[in-house]
């Protein structure tokens, strides 16, 4: 069948979509140190909104509507099931709860919970992909550069109070509220998530969108925690560890 000239009108506004919800999370992430309170807990929850959408818009418009909707099944339901359990039994995370301030629950678990997950589970599937060769090898790149985030995400949540951990033998310099236990958790689940996503196969595509965000949420970290928050040693660790990927992957785009 011939496309029609709306369709072929439509596609170039369509992909506008995921450039302009990426706006809008950048936007939103910068105006976080500048509230505090509810109306700052309230932001957190849209910034993760407007990233979710960015990320499911983005795969949408250049990964088609099949492709997306078995992301999106793999990357919530995996986030919920793994976050209802570490609740339920301190695996694989160690024992925490969650506060009442990041809006409902399903399973004891804040239904934003599952949609940061799939959020940036997205642009480090495509990092993965770009790094590795092999499906494992993208797999395990992947679920470093997820896990990674969690360095720079889990000090900055819990000293805002939307979660605690109960038990905390061995910490990171810099987040003593934190167990170890916590970011090996956070490993093994991202590892298994992006394993499956493997299924999904590689499609070349613009990504742009999705690389822009994963750079910026590495950058804006360091920045953060250096400039707003007061953790230069979470700074280091989080530049350090997160950086063994993102470098690397800000080398290859630029070769490219």
């Amino acid at each position: 069948m011939p496309t029609t000239v709306a369709e072929t009108s439509a596609e170039p506004l369509l992909r506008r979509i995921p450039v302009l919800l990426a706006g809008v999370t950048v936007l939103l992430q910068v105006a976080y140190p500048l509230l505090q309170g509810r109306a700052r807990d309230l932001l957190t929850i849209v910034t993760v909104l407007a990233f979710f959408l960015a990320s499911v818009s983005h795969a949408l418009v250049h990964r088609g509507p099949r492709w997306t909707a078995l992301y999106v099944l793999v990357t919530a339901a995996s986030g919920l099931l793994a976050e209802a359990v570490g609740t339920a039994t301190g695996v694989p995370f160690g024992q925490y709860e969650y506060a009442d301030s990041l809006g409902p629950k399903l399973l004891g678990v804040p239904v934003v919970i599952p949609l940061a997950w799939a959020m940036f589970a997205y642009p480090c599937l495509l990092v993965g992909q770009r790094l590795a060769r092999t499906a494992v090898g993208a797999a395990v790149v992947g679920a470093a550069a997820l896990a990674s985030w969690d360095l720079f995400l889990d000090p900055q949540m819990v000293e805002a109070g939307h979660w605690r951990f109960l038990d905390v033998q061995v910490a990171l310099p810099g987040a003593p509220d934190i167990p170890i236990s916590n970011y090996l958790g956070w490993f093994l689940v991202a590892a298994l998530m992006l394993g499956v996503l493997q299924l999904l196969g590689r499609r070349e595509a613009d990504d742009r969108v999705p690389a822009a965000l994963f750079l910026w949420t590495y950058a804006s970290s360091i920045l953060a925690n250096l400039a707003f928050f007061g953790r230069p040693s979470v700074a280091l660790i989080g530049g350090a560890v997160m950086g063994l990927v993102a470098v690397p992957y800000a080398i290859s785009l630029r070769r490219a």
